[in-house]
């Protein structure tokens, strides 16, 4: 009977963790429906910012993203937007598309159902409020979901999201050039990039790095003949 019990309890731990592990193991985004691309969009790649709003690494970044006329994603989190509500207007006003990154910035496999539903209600709430936007994409802390935070995307409607390209642009030690070289390696069309307009979770300061490297990520898009746009 233990032993019954413990693998059982070993087989509902995996069932639990096994979507989290999508972003290394990319197989697993097929089974779960966990989009990494966007197809259908032409010589376009979408360009992605996560963590923000940011009271100085957004408008960084939008300023950039003007000059160059491109579009891009910005997955905000729910307690940056309280904090910055006329930012975040201003993200969906210059026509970038918004979607959600959790009202806090937790790990799923931490969270219980019940606390991933008012995350997910409260962060959604706090976007609209702010943006007149209703998120359909998600976009998980970390891009780690559990179980149950994938089935509530999938019950609200809602569009999960990770990406095929990174930047790593969060960690201390890196430079503008290593993080646009990182971001464009092997850049095709339909891929998803991730960088980050803040550095409320990350590296004091990381935010001025991406705001450095984002030219040079545009020109790299640029002469492989793509363009960037929202998802």
């Amino acid at each position: 009977m233990r032993r019954t019990t413990a693998a059982l309890l070993g087989a509902g731990s995996v069932a639990w963790c096994l979507p989290a592990l999508a972003p290394i193991v990319p197989p697993i985004c097929s089974v779960f429906r966990i989009p990494r691309t966007r197809t259908g969009a032409g010589p376009a790649v979408c360009l992605t910012f996560d963590d923000g709003p940011h009271i100085e690494g957004t408008p960084a970044v939008l300023a950039v993203l003007a000059d160059a006329g491109v579009t891009a994603t910005f997955f905000l989190v729910g307690e940056q937007v309280v904090r910055a509500p006329a930012l975040a207007a201003e993200i969906a006003a210059a026509g970038h598309a918004i979607g959600l990154h959790g009202y806090r910035h937790r790990n799923q496999l931490r969270l219980s159902p019940a606390a991933l539903d008012d995350d997910y209600s409260r962060g959604a709430e706090a976007v609209a409020a702010a943006t007149g936007v209703e998120p359909h994409a998600y976009r998980p802390a970390y891009g780690i979901f559990s179980a149950a935070g994938l089935a509530l995307v999938h019950r609200r409607g809602w569009d999960p999201m990770l990406w095929s390209r990174w930047g790593r642009d969060w960690r201390r030690h890196t430079s503008a050039e290593k993080i646009a070289a990182k971001a464009t390696e092997h850049l095709r069309a339909g891929d998803v990039v991730l960088l980050h307009d803040s550095d409320a979770y990350s590296a004091p300061g990381s935010w001025r790095r991406t705001a450095q490297a984002l030219p040079l990520v545009l020109e790299a898009m640029s002469r492989r003949g793509l363009r960037g746009i929202g998802i």
